[in-house]
């Protein structure tokens, strides 16, 4: 089983060059992986470190949404 590794806000912005308004405004548009929140409280953002080298190769697509 693989372990899978988590990026912070920080580490993110780093990888793409980005500010963070930017960041927003592409997970907006469905541009890059969305965040998952850590903690209960909502203020603690991950991302799978996968997810973002996916998107960095070309190779992310955004999940299909759910019809409810």
């Amino acid at each position: 089983m693989a372990i899978r590794k988590v990026l912070r806000t920080k580490a993110v912005l780093e990888a793409t060059g980005w500010s963070r308004s930017t960041l927003y405004a592409k997970i907006a548009a469905n541009k890059f992986p969305r965040w998952t929140k850590l903690d209960p409280d909502g203020q603690t953002s991950i991302w799978w470190s996968d997810e973002v080298e996916l998107w960095q190769s070309g190779k992310w697509a955004p999940a299909a949404e759910v019809a409810a």
